[in-house]
């Protein structure tokens, strides 16, 4: 079987484009450019890319973003004040704290101090607590997004199908499952999820008709492991390190062995990476709409 590949790079641009036509629109009918502050601690070589490649999304998009570089040894306190006023900024809608946090930082603290109606990363408890009610007002973490989102847009429905998930992170494996669990036909799945304790994994991993693989090991994920014609969604990023040659980038799956018995599948790189981003841009005009529909709801008050 030769898979189809899911072209992650594609689709996104897709998402970018119609956030800016939006995000456009938005400032000509009201007079509002979303804002996005990006809080980056530390040195990680990997994060300062990461944290490029989101401002420069935000300029394709036509979004206000505000970096903070703030030193490896910068206090808890220090950063939990930068929040306090971020979270308190008019022309700041979303707030993103780049992780992973150096130590002795605490990420829980610091990620539930973002105010959650700002929180585009979808990572406080508020709003996962909403996308496991399925209230849609809640932020959506964004790489978990960015799948149902390349599923939708390659037509590949999940209703009734059974979806194993691999990896229980609350970036990406907890989120994941809600949203297979919620109603639609991009949703409704049968979800289990699998994790670093989980017994006799291939023979799980076989029965999935959508695979989701988000454990952090490089091509963990081969072809004796899943079924003929499964949708493989790879949202690992492992860089690999061969003697004498230049670094690469792997996923979580042995792509060119799953490839061959997969119906569609995701490469590394070019596959859920770029969702990410655009996800990131999409929940940053969200934040902006939510805000106005605020302020439009709220009466006057007299003498102001």
């Amino acid at each position: 079987m030769s898979a189809k590949i899911i072209d992650g790079k594609k689709i996104a641009a897709e998402v970018l484009a119609e956030v800016e036509r939006d995000v456009r629109r938005l400032k000509e009918e009201r007079g509002i450019q979303p804002g996005l502050a990006v809080v980056l601690v530390g040195e990680n070589p990997a994060s300062r890319v990461y944290v490029r490649n989101k401002t420069q999304a935000c300029e394709r998009a036509g979004i206000f973003s505000q970096q903070y570089n703030l030193p490896a040894g910068t206090s808890e306190a220090e950063v939990l004040e930068l929040i306090d006023t971020l979270n308190h900024q008019e022309n700041i809608h979303g707030i993103l704290i780049q992780s992973p946090l150096p130590e002795p930082l605490d990420e829980d603290s610091i990620f539930n101090a973002v105010d959650p109606r700002k929180d585009v990363d979808g990572f406080h408890p508020v709003n996962l607590g909403k996308l496991a009610l399925g209230d849609p007002t809640g932020f959506v973490a964004c790489t978990p997004a960015g799948v149902v989102e390349l599923l939708r847009r390659a037509g590949i429905e999940t209703a009734g199908k059974h979806v194993v998930v691999l990896g229980r992170s609350r970036i990406v494996g907890k989120p994941m499952a809600l949203l297979m669990l919620l109603k639609g036909k991009f949703a409704d799945a049968t979800v289990t999820i699998c994790h670093s304790k989980s017994r006799d994994l291939p023979r799980i991993t076989r029965q999935a008709d959508i695979l989701i693989a988000a454990i952090g090991r490089p091509r963990m994920v081969q072809a004796d492991m899943v079924k003929e014609g499964v949708v493989v969604i790879d949202v690992g990023i492992n860089r690999e390190e061969t003697a004498g040659e230049k670094s690469k980038l792997a996923g979580d799956v042995d792509f060119e062995a799953v490839a061959a018995k997969a119906s569609a599948i995701t490469p590394v790189p070019g596959g859920v990476g770029p969702m990410t981003i655009a996800m990131l841009m999409s929940n940053t005009l969200k934040a902006a709409r939510a805000l106005l529909k605020k302020s439009a709801a709220t009466p006057a008050r007299a003498g102001l």
